[in-house]
């Protein structure tokens, strides 16, 4: 093969897992591999829309380069095509099958939508229960209006390519069922109805990718990550305030939630973290060990917050330190990609309801021409206290993930 063939196929394995949500520096030492299997010298510049590879043979050299934007994650292509690179440089997989077997991986579908909506509504229930619901009409209400954006948000794939466009109408849609519930008094003022279907809509994997990008010195990457997690988070608190303004219904200052036994949180936790295993499309095989981790690490947050008394920055570093530890290795030996399974353990302990309730308080802040000291007290210790829990989430899971990165660089 020519140097733009075999590059052709690098950038091609390189693109499909961009796109499906593996970290950049895994992304990074997969290409490399690649090109060595197929005889090439690479350097892959990855950039927010684009990559760019730079490859060479004792005869020529070639800058070639694809467009690719990191939205999605689904570990199953992700899983497949890390087995392919290494079927190709074990000489399972031969080189003019290459582009077929990436083609067919590519094209992979998600999990089926009964599937997908099935698993957004018993995630949302399962984040209501952790966060303390006390009456089983409410937790119908979140079963249906989570499954209902499910659908809304399938529907919406297929006529438009907005990214954003998904997240808003779920929120939206959550936002009204949440004021109706609301006006019917089938909610509390904690408002799960409508807070829970729209945390399953946090883009977590991207938030914790972007950090890992700044650590590691790709500052432009880093960034553009961080902007895109924002702004999806800004148009879930839009959507969710639109529909409750819609029927005169805001936040109240309340407690984000209420304490639960411990049995009961941790399996809720597992309900939780298989749903979003779904989302992730996780090969079935693979789903047993963040739903483990992930009610190991649950039990472990609720002991240190209802035990020992700590707040909930340092429940969810300690939750965080005890996936990453165990978890970076597997990852990386089953070829999942770490940020998708690793915010799938930890999915509960995302400061949905504070970022939600910071978000009523600005706009409340911003219509009153006289402002209440409790209002700007209230949205300032939710925004902060929010930033302090995602602050410590990421520290957990980073620091095990790059150390095992610095002991495995020159393995597969």
């Amino acid at each position: 093969m020519t140097v733009e063939e075999r590059s052709d196929i690098v950038l091609g394995f390189a693109r499909v897992l961009f796109v499906n949500g593996q970290s950049t520096g895994q992304t990074s030492d997969a290409t490399r591999r690649l090109g060595d299997a197929v005889g090439l010298r690479t350097e892959m510049l990855v950039h927010w829309g684009e990559l760019q590879l730079h490859a060479e043979d004792k005869d020529a050299r070639l800058i070639s380069a694809v467009t690719a934007s990191p939205t999605g994650v689904d570990m199953d292509r992700v899983a497949s095509t890390m087995r392919a690179i290494e079927d190709l440089r074990a000489g399972r997989l031969a080189l003019s099958a290459a582009i077929e077997a990436i083609s067919a991986i590519s094209q992979a579908p998600p999990a089926p939508d009964w599937l997908f909506m099935l698993a957004a509504a018993a995630g949302a229930v399962a984040l209501a229960v952790i966060f303390g619901i006390q009456h089983l009409p409410a937790a119908g209400l979140i079963f249906v209006s989570a499954g209902a954006g499910a659908i809304f948000r399938r529907a919406m794939a297929r006529r438009s390519a907005n990214i954003f466009l998904q997240p808003f109408c779920a929120s939206l849609l959550a936002g009204i069922i949440g004021a109706l519930a609301v006006r019917y008094q089938l909610s509390s003022t904690l408002r799960l109805v409508a807070v829970c279907p729209c945390m399953v809509l946090v883009p977590g994997p991207h938030m914790l990718n972007g950090a890992l990008d700044l650590i590691e010195g790709r500052v432009d990457l880093g960034f553009a990550r961080l902007t895109y997690a924002a702004l999806v988070i800004v148009t879930i608190s839009m959507g969710l305030l639109v529909g409750l303004a819609l029927f005169g219904v805001s936040f109240p200052v309340d407690p984000a939630g209420r304490a639960v036994p411990l049995w009961l949180d941790t399996i809720a936790a597992g309900v939780a973290v298989f749903a979003y295993s779904i989302f992730f499309s996780t090969p079935l095989r693979m789903i047993a060990w963040p739903v483990a981790v992930g009610m190991l690490a649950h039990a472990m947050r609720w002991w240190s917050l209802i035990v020992l008394g700590c707040t909930a920055a340092t429940g969810a570093l300690v939750a965080c330190l005890i996936v990453g530890v165990i978890l970076a290795p597997v990852a990386r030996r089953r070829h999942m990609p770490f940020s998708a399974v690793g915010f799938a353990a930890v999915v509960s302990m995302i400061p949905g309801v504070f970022l939600f309730r910071m978000a009523s308080g600005l706009v409340e802040l911003a219509g009153r021409s006289h402002v209440p000291c409790e209002l700007i007290s209230a949205t300032v210790t939710d925004g902060m206290t929010a930033i302090t829990i995602i602050l410590a989430m990421s520290f957990g899971l980073i620091v095990p993930k790059m150390a095992m990165d610095r002991l495995c660089k020159n393995t597969p």
